[in-house]
């Protein structure tokens, strides 16, 4: 296969063909194919922007029909038929089962741009410029959700000073027995603790990037608490984790809490299509009207396949295919964790977005080319890159997903015998 003009014109920051040197042409479901017609059963999902799979096609046909139509495709924020479409699909089959309410803001297009949207209404709500961040998250490129971000090579990314952060433990980090609620509570309410309030503490309930580090339930809530009794707003950037990523549609929703702020993307389109958004606490919405913008906040294909992603989860049959799944693929990782204990340390994550934390990454490396050679697409995580992250579509079916794990295994098999 001709890869020649990636080497020669593309830039030499791309990554992911890099690591997979093929040229992928098809995709259905769980399954890409490239130029020479090899399949690949695919635990990537475009970084878990495609947890529906590739071209679903209860998400696709509405689309299909709406790009024949001759309908509108770039709206900034004026109304039109399919946002307002989007809006009630939105609410009628996500936010009021859950008995949420929330204002729906539409930023840019991006994870990053949702986050940065909610970084700049919590510091123009409390007036305060500060905000906690936590030990080897990852909130995005541009440069506010870089300077939240935890690694070091992230951060130094942009070249200039990013202040006004205060960095603190994640749930388990030191170790189990260290609580970094408590911590957390107790330097914002000591005035001795030389760490100012801040306007809002920003969180992801597991940490992809960060090594798939998965908050528990009681520190949520604590944390929640937390920020109540001291006047914070509580954002969870739900970019990567949500949009049914953990089995749930929000993967807060297992700990019971109801943050101020929930940023969404990548899957929120249910098709790749970029699409973010902002959901606001209601007393929360004071912003002006044009106060935060973005030319691409109005990408009507996106709300029609957003909607029609909305819509599964109002039939009983998808969701309980999901938890179903979900419960699989957890029995699948507690065997190789099981047979593979040269190679594996531990399993982490929730429901469909899991991994597998290896004793070195040699071990993740060779795993993945050998897993890549086999027809398996996989990616690593973590600040050591030593854990494997596991992310197949949440629709995945299960012969999919069993060939998908069949090829896993018989790549840490190739290891665990050197």
């Amino acid at each position: 296969m001709n890869t020649d003009i990636f080497t020669d014109y593309e830039s030499n920051v791309r990554r992911y063909g890099l690591s997979f040197p093929t040229v992928f042409t098809k995709a259905l479901g769980a399954t890409v194919w490239d130029e020479a017609g090899k399949p690949f059963i695919d635990f990537l999902v475009g970084s878990g922007a495609l947890n529906y799979g590739h071209n679903n096609p209860t998400i696709m046909a509405p689309a299909i029909e709406y790009l024949a139509g001759e309908n509108i495709l770039l709206s900034l924020d004026m109304y039109t038929a399919a946002k307002r479409d989007f809006i009630e699909a939105f609410v009628d089959f996500i936010l009021k089962p859950r008995g949420l309410s929330y204002k729906i803001q539409f930023p840019g297009p991006t994870g990053t741009n949702a986050n940065e949207a909610a970084l700049a209404l919590a510091r123009k709500y409390t007036g305060r410029s500060s905000v906690m961040a936590f030990t080897n998250a990852y909130h995005g490129m541009s440069l506010g959700s870089l300077a939240v971000s935890g690694s070091a090579s992230t951060r130094e990314l942009g070249g200039v000073a990013r202040h006004d952060v205060i960095r603190v433990p994640y749930d388990g980090y030191a170790n189990q027995a260290f609580d970094s609620a408590s911590y957390i509570d107790c330097v914002l309410g000591d005035p001795g603790s030389g760490i100012e309030k801040p306007a809002a503490i920003i969180l992801e309930t597991i940490q992809a990037e960060g090594g798939m580090n998965t908050a528990s339930a009681a520190w949520l809530i604590e944390i929640q608490r937390i920020c109540r009794k001291h006047d914070v707003v509580l954002i969870v950037d739900d970019i990567q984790a949500g949009s049914g990523r953990t089995g749930d549609f929000f993967s807060f929703e297992f700990a019971k809490i109801e943050p101020d702020i929930v940023c969404l993307s990548k899957s929120l389109s249910g098709s790749g299509n970029p699409f973010s958004i902002v959901l606001i606490r209601p007393d929360m919405d004071i912003w002006k009207p044009g106060e935060h913008s973005g030319t691409f906040r109005g990408n009507n294909l996106a709300f029609v396949t957003a909607g029609a992603m909305c819509k599964m989860w109002s039939e009983r049959q998808f969701t309980a295919d999901v938890e179903r799944t979900a419960a699989k693929l957890q029995r699948h990782l507690d065997h190789l964790v099981a047979k593979f204990p040269k190679c594996i340390e531990q399993k982490r994550g929730r429901g469909l977005m899991t991994g597998l934390k290896c004793r070195s990454q040699a071990i993740v490396g060779r795993v993945h080319d050998v897993a890549f050679e086999n027809g398996l697409l996989l990616e690593s995580s973590g600040p050591n890159r030593d854990v494997i992250k596991v992310l197949p579509p949440i629709t995945i079916t299960d012969d999919e997903l069993d060939h998908g794990i069949a090829i896993l295994s018989q790549a840490l098999q190739e290891q665990d015998n050197d």
